[in-house]
Formats: structure tokens, C-alpha cells, sequence
């Protein structure tokens, strides 16, 4: 039996206190494998795509198999950063008057409801440009939780091989997140049915807070993969 590294209650202390959109605790439980649970400054989600490249990355360069309560999924880091195979995408329309209305965004092609691993995100893709929203978020909340999800993911298709992507999740404590991987995979399958964008596209996501994420996506259903490079910008030590 693997131990969690601190009390529940110390690990969501600790992500409300550094106020990042996740923060990871994980246990390293074989030479090529490790247990994690993720919180953000609120709840904890059973999966989620940057913290699983981002720990990964820390623990070090190999293959590693990363168990959460979502699933397990393969991650290979090396020195620039690290790849994940994307578990598997469940996407299903939804209802998207609520979701348009409360992200502010004319002309929405419809929402999509995606489930990964017990996380779901509500897409709307757009033609409109998305750079300057400024949504109501408790009728983001409002509207996520109606179509079935905790965020709403507005997206834009630049060209055939660049996505603008924003991600608005105030349900789960998260006004807005700079880099979204569990989403990230279904943007691009999504993207490719609407839009014919290629297998290989790149998300652009996080400009508009002064964090820019650039995540690679690999979108071709039945072997979606997900990374990019990744970047230590701090370190440090908790007193408990």
C-alpha cells in the first residue's frame, strides 16, 4: 500500500495556498511508476493533463506510468519537456445557449460536451476571435454545470495547423487556466470533424493572462497524444 506524502487536508491547504491551477502530490511507487493526486486551489480532480507532464518531468527523464484515481496513462519526459498518451475521449453535443450566452461569444458553432478520465470540459468552437472575453463567470459555472461539465473551453480554429484555445473553470476554483492537457486531445479531435485541421496541430492557449502555453497535440482518434515543453520557474520548501 502506497501512503499519501501528507494529510488530505494539508495537500488542499498547500494548492489554496499557491493558487495554481493544480498542484500534484506524487508517490513514487516503482522504478518507472508513480501514484499522484491533484488538486486545485478547491477540489481534487482525478486527472488532468499539464501536472501529469509537469510531474513527470520533475520526477525525470524515462517512460513513466502515472496512476490517479481517473486511470493510468504513459508519459515520456526527457530534458525539454514530456508526452502523454491521451486517455480515451468521449465527445457528445450538447445543449450551447447557456454556454454562449455566458462566455459572451456570437456565432459558437454548437458545444461539445468531452469526458477524459472523469474530467469534462464543454467546447465551443468558434469563428469569432476570442482574445478579448471577458465572461460573466458565475454564468460560466452556471452554464458549465448545466451541460454536464465544470469549465467551458471557447476554441478557434487559426489554421490548419494552429488552435486558439481558452479555458474558464471558476466551478473548480480556476477563473481561468493558462494550459489545459485534458482538454487539450479533444480540442484537436474536435477540431479535425469541424474543421479538417491536420493530425498535428498546436493549442495556443494563455496569452491573454500574461502565461503563455503552447501544447502539441497529436489528434488522430484512437492515438491522441499530448505534450510539450516544460519549464521550472520555482522551487521551494513547505514547514508543516
Amino acid at each position: 500500500m502506497v501512503l499519501d506524502p501528507v494529510p488530505e487536508a494539508v495537500m488542499q491547504a498547500i494548492a489554496r495556498e499557491v493558487n495554481l491551477s493544480e498542484t500534484t502530490f506524487p508517490v513514487v511507487t516503482a522504478d518507472d511508476s508513480y501514484d499522484v493526486r491533484i488538486f486545485t486551489p478547491s477540489e481534487e480532480l482525478p486527472f488532468a493533463g499539464h501536472p501529469t507532464l509537469g510531474s513527470a518531468w520533475v520526477l525525470g527523464p524515462q517512460r513513466w506510468k502515472q496512476t490517479s484515481s481517473g486511470g493510468t496513462v504513459t508519459v515520456d519526459a526527457d530534458q525539454d519537456g514530456a508526452v502523454m498518451g491521451q486517455p480515451d475521449i468521449q465527445l457528445a453535443e450538447v445543449e450551447s445557449a447557456a454556454a454562449v450566452e455566458a462566455l459572451g461569444l456570437p456565432g459558437a458553432e454548437g458545444a461539445y460536451l468531452a469526458t477524459v478520465s472523469g474530467m469534462a470540459h464543454v467546447l465551443v468552437p468558434t469563428d469569432a476571435p476570442i482574445d478579448r472575453l471577458q465572461p460573466d463567470l458565475s454564468a460560466v459555472a452556471a452554464a458549465a454545470r448545466r451541460a454536464g461539465g465544470k469549465s467551458l473551453v471557447p476554441m478557434r480554429r487559426v489554421d490548419d495547423t494552429n488552435l486558439h484555445v481558452r479555458m474558464f473553470a471558476p466551478a473548480a476554483g480556476v477563473a481561468e487556466d493558462p494550459g489545459t492537457g485534458s482538454a487539450a486531445g479533444a480540442v484537436g479531435v474536435l477540431a479535425r470533424r469541424l474543421w479538417t485541421t491536420g493530425a498535428d496541430v498546436t493549442v495556443r492557449q494563455g496569452d491573454e493572462m500574461g502565461r503563455p502555453c503552447r501544447i502539441e497535440v497529436h489528434a488522430v482518434e484512437g492515438d491522441v497524444r499530448v505534450g510539450g515543453r516544460v519549464v521550472a520557474c520555482a522551487e521551494g520548501t513547505f514547514s508543516l
